[in-house]
């Protein structure tokens, strides 16, 4: 498990996550995204007014077993707070385990309960898990029991069912079990590109007492206030909006020019791997250049090649 703490020596003061989320104002968080969540670009939104962070969904088992899979999937530094971590778990010990080893570093663990891939659910991980409320309630309440910091967050990330009525019924039990807030992408584990049901997280912000954290199309800043406004959540949670545009938080419309140069000072001092780096451009870039500028740039092949295109382009080095 890596702590790049020479690398990034940002402020090392900030507020845990229950404080962001009841102090009154609005939290923007960016989502736990696999592969693209991790150390560079958490510490490059950071810069863009985004107050908490997610690692990607990392597998309990594999992370509690080998200390290889903790290197290879879970690094930090002294800038990178607060920070959750979010772990893929089917069963308490692995869940509460894990939250044991990464409590030093980090302000929380999240269980994943959204993830709707195939693969996820027939590991008995994810969206699956809002299906078996005893098992999720379980989880909670063993990974509590070992962490007795109320200042630990022990956070649930889940999609909604068809009928919402199971979905308030599973927040409210989830409550009771200790579960210190509840981030609720508003879509079902079927559906991809449908819009996402707003008044599904707006009822189960109004049945519970904990902090509940909004998730789906979450785009610009515009988007932030419109669903905080319609639904009184405590925070929002953006992933493919924020993946696009970084800056997004700050009110930027498009990520801006040195939003970018941001990303390659950090990225190059943090040793990011070649095509995370320029999956991150590519996403980032998306709505700056033209279609025949995106053919060429998502092509190239090498780190001197990107480079020598954006001094070319735009005069950044």
């Amino acid at each position: 498990m890596a702590s790049n703490t020479d690398l990034m020596s940002q402020d090392v003061t900030w507020k845990k996550p229950l404080e962001l989320l009841n102090g009154g104002e609005t939290v923007k968080i960016c989502a736990p995204m696999v592969r693209y969540s991790k150390l560079p670009f958490r510490m490059l939104v950071r810069k863009y007014d985004c107050d908490l962070a997610f690692t990607p969904m990392i597998i309990s088992n594999s992370f509690n077993k080998s200390v290889q899979a903790r290197d290879a999937d879970f690094s930090t530094c002294k800038g990178d707070r607060p920070l959750i971590v979010q772990f893929a778990a089917d069963n308490a010990c692995d869940l509460s385990t894990a939250a044991e080893i990464v409590y030093p570093f980090s302000d929380g663990v999240d269980l994943n309960c959204g993830c709707p891939q195939k693969w996820a659910m027939a590991a008995g991980y994810g969206s699956c898990l809002i299906y078996k409320p005893e098992l999720l309630c379980d989880m909670v309440k063993q990974t509590r029991s070992k962490i007795s910091d109320d200042n630990f967050t022990i956070s649930v990330k889940m999609r909604i069912h068809s009928n919402l009525r199971e979905t308030v019924d599973l927040c409210q039990k989830a409550e009771k079990a200790g579960v210190s807030f509840l981030s609720v992408h508003g879509r079902t584990k079927d559906q991809r590109n449908d819009p996402v049901n707003i008044e599904a997280i707006r009822l189960i912000r109004e049945n519970i007492d904990i902090p509940v954290i909004a998730n789906g199309d979450i785009k610009s800043l515009q988007d932030v206030q419109l669903t905080v406004d319609k639904t009184g959540v405590h925070g929002v949670m953006a992933a493919r909006g924020i993946l696009t545009n970084p800056a997004m938080y700050s009110g930027e419309d498009i990520t801006p020019l040195h939003c970018i140069k941001h990303w390659l000072d950090i990225s190059l001092s943090l040793g990011t791997p070649f095509p995370i780096f320029h999956h991150h451009l590519i996403y980032m870039l998306e709505r700056i250049l033209c279609r025949s500028e995106r053919r060429i740039f998502n092509t190239l092949g090498s780190m001197s090649a990107i480079l020598n295109f954006l001094q070319e382009q735009y005069d950044i080095s």
